[in-house]
């Protein structure tokens, strides 16, 4: 669940969607309520139009599926991925998936989204001896011996990136060493740094060079890793095929293919579907206060997904 921020500073209860000057207002409603209700009246639609060949389900033609799941904003291991293990227990792939993400930037078909970069965090404690700053020879200061690794470390090229990914950043988000007092020489410095890693990079392969350019350096230290996603990527296919054209159809927007932003549940989907797209409204809104989605963009988001159904069953 996302929060919702001081409630005093929504202009209505966040819980209780309300219709005001041409928006629905309420926490979720662009990310991502919309998007699941645009699904099922595309589902809807497509059942009363097409009967006789969602009966043909039985036979193990065709078949839809809706997965909700309550934990994709917070750790993610009791959603997605119990879904994901148990369809790959059974051997079970999925041809198609479009999750429902709020992807677009300035309009209602502006972006789509088919793939994610991989976030890999670290958590670096390079080990000295800590003593009197007036006495540097009984001393080994943590963060001077770190100094020359961290600038080749901030300075690595990764990788060139590719055809939908930018090349692969590291960032030093935290950083911490001393006693807080002026005359004593910290005895340890902690680093904690993360990368946004595309395709063209893996984890066990940034692992291993950042770990030989500490050894390299002759440090003592500690490094801590926490994988938070791994990059996945759908490239041109039926799917980005059948949605584009839905959303040219409906909006007369020819659709941007990208990568940006976050992660999403679409990491786990990514091990069982070979094709895979995220689309919904647009994001400006998400998790801010007073997020809301325009109401127009609500029946056409249904077409868009009604459209592509049709173009792929």
């Amino acid at each position: 669940m996302v929060p919702t921020g001081p409630h005093s500073e929504w202009h209505s209860n966040p819980f209780a969607p309300v219709v005001r000057d041409g928006y629905l207002y309420g926490r979720g409603a662009a990310d991502m309520k919309s998007s699941i209700a645009a699904f099922v009246v595309a589902v809807e639609n497509l059942h009363r139009q097409r009967v006789a060949s969602i009966k043909s389900q039985s036979s193990g033609q065709n078949s839809i599926a809706l997965l909700l799941t309550s934990d994709e904003e917070g750790d993610a291991v009791d959603g997605t991925v119990r879904v994901v293990d148990a369809l790959k227990a059974r051997g079970q792939q999925i041809d198609y998936c479009i999750v429902g993400e709020p992807t677009c930037v300035d309009k209602l078909g502006d972006t789509v989204k088919n793939g994610r970069r991989g976030s890999l965090s670290a958590t670096l404690i390079v080990k000295g001896i800590q003593g009197h700053v007036a006495y540097p020879h009984l001393v080994k200061n943590p963060v001077h011996l770190a100094a020359p690794a961290l600038a080749e470390l901030v300075n690595i090229s990764w990788d060139a990136g590719n055809e939908f990914f930018p090349p692969t950043s590291l960032q030093i988000s935290n950083a911490h060493a001393g006693t807080g007092a002026g005359n004593v020489s910290p005895g340890q410095f902690e680093l904690m740094f993360n990368l946004r890693f595309s395709t063209a990079s893996t984890v066990e392969g940034i692992q291993s060079r950042v770990h030989e350019l500490l050894d390299r350096h002759g440090l003592e230290y500690e490094l801590r890793w926490t994988v938070g996603a791994r990059p996945f990527l759908t490239g041109r296919g039926d799917l980005s095929a059948a949605i584009g054209a839905a959303i040219q159809s409906v909006t007369g927007i020819a659709a941007t293919l990208s990568t940006t932003g976050g992660t999403s549940d679409g990491r786990f989907i990514a091990d069982i579907c070979p094709q895979l797209v995220e689309f919904g409204p647009v994001n400006a809104s998400i998790h801010k206060i007073n997020e809301r989605v325009a109401v127009a963009d609500l029946e056409p988001l249904a077409q868009i997904y009604q459209r592509t159904l049709e173009s792929l069953l």
